[in-house]
């Protein structure tokens, strides 16, 4: 008899498990596929958009933009035709968010050397200290593969409308002028269609895991279409 309930009982751990495995790969199977937003400012924290554009819910983009980076090129919207991309704002001469920014991008720079489909892109909003000459010093600090990370520098009221109104990082309000400051840790996804479609702590390493992890979710995407 004992060996009966023995063997009774062992016959439905197996089942028990069997069942596990049958109900996890069917929810594998079966579960709908990751999909990464569409932002809209009217989908962000107020804090984090311009007035002038809170009340779009459709079509949001990265607009044109004209800026130079730090061996000197003019580089525009089209240099990134075709590219998925990560933007942030930064500053060469910053000594508190800066640092941990820069260690991620070069976490990024590092993760997509050998794909030539993912770019990153840094906005300096200290345009005035860093031009050209500043920018290639950072650079080379930082061992920046230009081919894969730019760092941009130009007019301030074009860099903080992009940061504001386009990429919608900024926490502050503001024209762009002499006083005006944007500091902003915000990471921003972009892909082909200039649409953002995520947003991230460039200071925290977690979160740069799952952009890392997003961008191979928006990779996938575009294979499938």
């Amino acid at each position: 008899m004992l060996k009966f309930f023995a063997k009774y009982k062992f016959f439905g751990v197996v089942m028990l498990i069997l069942s596990v495995i049958i109900m996890t790969t069917l929810y594998n199977l079966y579960q709908p596929e990751k999909r990464l937003p569409v932002y809209q400012p009217n989908m962000v924290t107020s804090q984090l958009v311009d007035t002038t554009v809170q009340y779009i819910r459709n079509h949001h983009k990265i607009g044109k933009f004209k800026l130079i980076d730090q061996k000197g090129d003019t580089i525009t919207q089209q240099h990134l035709k075709d590219k998925i991309y990560v933007a942030d704002f930064f500053f060469t001469t910053c000594q508190s968010i800066c640092i941990d920014m820069a260690k991620s991008m070069q976490t990024l720079q590092k993760e997509f050397s050998n794909d030539d489909e993912i770019m990153l892109v840094s906005h300096s909003v200290t345009p005035n200290i860093d031009d050209v000459e500043q920018l290639q010093k950072y650079a080379d600090q930082k061992n920046v593969d230009r081919d894969k990370w730019i760092l941009l520098t130009g007019p301030k009221k074009h860099i903080y409308e992009l940061a504001r109104k386009h990429y919608l990082v900024a926490k502050s309000q503001g024209d762009g002028g002499k006083y005006d400051m944007v500091h902003t840790e915000n990471f921003a996804l972009v892909d082909k269609e200039k649409r953002i479609r995520g947003f991230y702590d460039g200071t925290n390493p977690e979160e740069i895991d799952d952009l890392i992890d997003d961008i191979a979710v928006l990779k996938k995407e575009y294979k499938e279409d």
